[in-house]
């Protein structure tokens, strides 16, 4: 039995062996092409810098430059939260620091660091890398090592629970570097539980009911994980706001901490229901915004019209405000017709839309109007103009404002920015199509733009909560079992003081290592529990007065757990009763004017054509190639879709965009007549914004330092329109402003290829 033991743990050695040399091949190729690439795309990530770094500072032929170039500029070195530090950083700082021992000038050296709040692994941190530099600097530059275990910040009651707990885990599980705490707080503080939410046992004697069969297409399915989550969002979300309205603290004096993101979420949704703002601190896509999904699904009903669910969304969204009522009588007409709701809607008084019957009817009718308008742009229009056209439209930011509580108010209106702005990176903006657009914003990975409300209650992971602090703190989940065996990953063994890893194994299973790392994988495994430890110590002394703990009972027993460690030294509280928090909005409001009746036609000198007509469009289009300078097909195929010409239109831009640089202006482009020029140059002026289609300045003989500012004028004779001069008066007068002294000329240069200078001082 001895022989097949042994015969079978060498073949498994040997299939470990095997795993390893194939993985180092294929992880070196794609690291080959990886580097190609980014060297392709002009690409920096933060291992490039780290290995720029060790190069520079540790090279025998560079390093002597570069560290000559810091010993110049720098005396004094402090370098803090370097728990955080991984071994090829401090390599790199080693190569310096390294070259002081035992000589001169050194730099003052201030390390500060704490290993008890090393979280980081998952980004290759290692608390042995501080222990590595708190050797070095005692013993390579003589200093001194100093230590502290005050606080100003936690009340008596927290710093209670953090020493018997910390004390707990050095007695039981070994864990080292903890020296009770003491604070200066004088206030008592507290530390509490609330009932955990119970997971119900599916019954299994004979005589328990069967399981009934749900109909998919009409029940959606409950996920008993994501039951359970919702119940225990439900109930913190209950606590926070009895926190509001019995211990006089603000929203923002809250702060839940959770293991996961996906535990935060929930309870922003149930917050929201009773009126307390709330905002997940840490980098949230765009499209798990709420506001966002709005207007996504609004997009989506137009781009797939049958998507009767995205259109309920949007109707019920703040853009049009519909109500329950309407959206179920509109269902059970669809129901009835089986016609897509986007059809019932733009039925006549004989169609679908009158079988609703109700007065929500005739409102219904004006969305269905705008609705039509804003698809007619969707299918017209480049993405981004259709959606800028939708938000002008539908006043979309000030309803949303309105509709948004105070707090939350900025950031709603920044996520609706960053929306339209999304349009022009998906495929460059004008060669995407609205289909391709909603499918890009549901994919994910586009992040929501940054902001932080002083008025919201703040939820965070235990990551992102470093460093932070609030009078009041909830845990989320912590009662959770163990962490499973990982599996097809990679494990790491590199000391702080070596300057290369001693192993790095590719490992199949957790559960079943080969022999020749066993005792680096129990290595591995002893540093993730003493993470977890330092991860329960960080979100401890988050708390200033009151910490509070939630839990799930775990489908399988998790000893070791928060919840245990912590469960004799915090309170029962009772079940908090759900209480809506009263919040004042400010005064944001969406006011529909009256219509005015129209104003009367008065005559005008010279009739001017429409703003959007042929001529107008055609006009524009030239501008364009003249900005571009080009005039290829590709670029009269853009101004084509950009302006809506058809070819004739699109030839007759084309035509006098050549007209213009081969005609008299032609040396508005020559490099040996203008030293300087500029298209499309923004001035402001006396209160206006300008902007100058072509400002040059002239270097060539009898013209020296001579302005121009040059106008495109598709009309044979501008210059007799007195509009269009004192246009040119005022862009003059702006660059003069800018350039006093100095010659100002104008001209314009017509379709025609003429030059007509202008007089603009008489």
């Amino acid at each position: 039995q001895e022989l097949v033991l042994a015969v079978a743990a060498a073949r498994h050695q040997h299939d470990a062996w095997a795993y390893q040399q194939r993985m180092a091949r294929l992880t070196r190729l794609l690291m080959a092409e990886f580097a190609a690439l980014k060297r392709e795309r002009g690409w920096v990530d933060m291992n490039d810098v780290e290995r720029a770094a060790l190069v520079m500072l540790g090279d025998p032929v560079l390093s002597g430059w570069v560290q000559e170039k810091l010993d110049a500029r720098v005396r004094h070195l402090l370098i803090d939260e370097f728990q955080d530090t991984n071994p090829l950083q401090w390599q790199a700082l080693l190569a310096w620091l390294g070259s002081y021992t035992g000589a001169g000038q050194a730099p003052s050296v201030f390390i500060v660091g704490d290993p008890k709040q090393s979280i980081y692994r998952f980004r290759r941190a290692e608390p042995q890398v501080f222990r590595a530099a708190q050797a070095f600097v005692q013993n390579g530059l003589g200093g001194d090592l100093l230590s502290c275990d005050h606080t100003r910040r936690n009340a008596q009651g927290v710093i209670s629970a953090v020493n018997a707990a910390m004390a707990q885990a050095v007695e039981v599980d070994g864990y080292d570097g903890f020296r009770a705490h003491s604070t200066d707080a004088a206030q008592l503080g507290a530390v509490g539980r609330l009932p955990p939410i119970l997971r119900v046992k599916a019954a299994k004697s004979e005589g328990a009911e069967p399981i009934d069969w749900r109909d998919s297409l009409t029940q959606p399915r409950e996920v008993p994980e994501e039951t359970l989550r919702t119940l225990e969002a439900r109930q913190a979300a209950a606590w926070i706001a009895s926190q509001l309205t019995t211990a006089t603290l603000k929203p923002a004096d809250i702060m839940v901490l959770s293991r996961k993101r996906a535990g935060l979420l929930p309870l922003q949704n149930e917050l929201r229901a009773l009126n307390i703002p709330a905002q997940i601190g840490e980098k949230t896509a765009l499209i798990d915004c709420c506001e966002v999904q709005d207007i996504v699904a609004l997009l989506d009903a137009l781009v797939s019209p049958q998507h009767d669910l995205s259109l309920a969304r949007a109707l019920r969204s703040p853009l049009f405000g519909v109500d329950d009522t309407a959206l179920v009588q509109l269902a059970l007409a669809q129901r009835r017709l089986s016609q897509p709701w986007y059809q019932l809607l733009q039925g006549d008084t004989t169609s679908p839309l009158a079988e609703l019957q109700t007065g929500e009817a005739q409102s219904l009718a004006g969305v269905a109007l705008q609705l039509a308008r804003w698809k007619n742009w969707l299918d017209t229009l480049p993405p981004h103009d259709a959606l800028q056209s939708i938000y002008d439209d539908g006043d979309v930011l000030a309803r949303f404002a309105a509709a948004a509580p105070d707090a939350q108010r900025v950031a709603v209106l920044a996520n609706l920015r960053a929306l339209l702005a999304v349009t022009l990176q998906v495929d460059g903006g004008r060669y995407t199509t609205p289909y391709a657009l909603v499918r890009a914003l549901k994919a994910g990975g586009i992040q929501a733009p940054a902001t932080v409300s002083q008025e919201a209650v703040r939820l965070l992971t235990i990551h992102g909560a470093k460093g932070l602090e609030a009078e009041a703190v909830l845990l989320l989940d912590t009662d959770t079992p163990p962490r499973s065996a990982d599996s097809m990953g990679v494990l790491v063994d590199w000391p702080g003081e070596s300057a290369v890893p001693h192993r790095f194994v590719f490992l199949v299973s957790e559960s079943r290592p080969p022999a020749c790392c066993a005792d680096a994988l129990q290595a591995e495994k002893d540093e993730r529990h003493r993470e977890e430890l330092n991860a329960l110590y960080v979100a401890l002394t988050r708390a200033k007065t009151t910490l509070a703990m939630s839990s799930i009972e775990p489908y399988r027993a998790a000893p070791g757990s928060w919840w245990l460690r912590l469960h004799a030294l915090a309170a029962e509280w009772p079940q908090p009763t759900p209480t809506a928090v009263a919040t004042e909005l400010s005064a944001v409001s969406v006011i529909d004017f009256p219509e005015l009746p129209p104003a009367p036609l008065l005559p005008v000198a010279i009739a001017k054509p429409a703003t959007d007509s042929a001529a107008s469009r055609t006009g524009q289009a030239m501008h364009r190639l003249l900005e571009w300078g080009a005039m290829s097909e590709q670029h009269v195929r853009a101004i084509t879709r950009e302006f809506r010409l058809d070819v004739a239109q699109a030839q007759a831009a084309l035509a006098g965009a050549q007209a213009v640089l081969a005609g008299a202006g032609a040396w508005a482009w020559m490099p040996a007549v203008v030293n300087w020029q500029g298209n499309e140059v923004e001035l402001a002026y006396a209160g206006q914004s300008l902007r100058l289609d072509r400002l040059v300045r002239r270097k060539d003989a009898g013209h020296e330092g001579h302005w121009w500012v040059l106008d495109y004028k598709s009309n044979a004779a501008p210059q007799d329109l007195p509009e269009l001069r004192a246009q040119m008066q005022t862009y003059c007068a702006a660059v003069q402003a800018v350039y006093p002294g100095q010659t100002v000329k104008a001209a314009f240069l017509t379709a025609q290829g003429k030059l007509l200078e202008v007089d603009w001082e008489r």
